[in-house]
């Protein structure tokens, strides 16, 4: 098997091999990936963590030997929670500005060390250390490090997201692993009878009339909703949907409200 490393900040992830096809995801700096397939200058990955496929250009690749993806796959690795920070090849003049949820590989907190592949990085700023006992309010505080971030199809970053990777990212920040697609997240966790049930943090999904899922929010106190449609809003919600009180109308149709934890 093949694998490689995102050593980039930001790497787009396509659905067909061509910088014309839409963004499915991206791969974000430290972010492991098997290599399924190779085809003139792309490659068809799948991310290791939650195993998101899609087609990166080859110029973006760096490959990792297969004893460094196990030992990555088998540890527990720090995801970045600032919203940016700049991390610096040792030995060298360049540098990345990373992103919330960007990963380091083997971080040792004490040298503020870190290794993409057989290359030695350091962090150059202060990680926060999160004082909230509470998983809920630290999902919460996570969700609205993206406020106001516009709307980005196949985006997972505070530069730009989309209604599931906002989902994805806020859990992924505070220690919880689910799908990147919207399909998938809605078939996780535990369904609830009624909105009233929900807790901040569980996942609200919203509907057309075709009963297909189209959208996802995940819910906050007193019958708000953190979701992304435009940019990253709060907005109410009750048993009927979303209410847009900027449009004074609702938005989003209410489907199924979901306990992941």
């Amino acid at each position: 098997m093949t694998f490689g490393i995102a050593d980039l900040s930001v790497i787009p992830m396509r659905r067909e091999k061509s910088e014309r096809s839409e963004m499915v995801s991206q791969l974000l700096f430290g972010e492991v990936y098997e290599v399924l397939e190779e085809e003139d200058k792309w490659l068809n990955i799948r991310l290791l963590h939650d195993c998101c496929c899609g087609w990166i250009d080859r110029k973006t690749y760096k490959e990792v030997s297969e004893e460094f993806a196990e030992k990555y796959r088998a540890s527990d690795q720090l995801i970045m929670s600032e919203v940016f920070n700049l991390v610096v090849k040792k030995g060298d003049w360049e540098n990345k500005m990373v992103v919330a949820g960007s990963v380091l590989p083997f971080y040792d907190a004490y040298t503020k060390k870190l290794m993409i592949g057989d290359e030695e990085y350091v962090v150059k700023g202060f990680l926060r250390e999160v004082g909230i006992e509470s998983l809920r309010e630290l999902l919460i505080q996570y969700a609205l490090m993206f406020y106001n971030a516009p709307y980005r199809w196949g985006g997972r970053t505070p530069n730009g997201v989309d209604g599931a990777g906002l989902v994805q990212m806020a859990y992924r920040l505070a220690g919880i692993t689910i799908p990147r697609y919207i399909e998938q997240q809605a078939g996780e966790g535990q369904v609830l009878s009624f909105l009233e049930e929900a807790q901040p943090g569980d996942l609200a999904f919203f509907g057309d009339s075709s009963g297909a899922v189209t959208h996802v929010g995940i819910l906050w106190e007193q019958g708000r909703i953190i979701h992304a449609s435009g940019k990253v809003r709060v907005d109410k919600i009750d048993h009927h949907g979303i209410f847009n009180e900027d449009l004074k109308r609702y938005t989003h149709t209410l489907k199924v409200v979901r306990q992941i934890f």
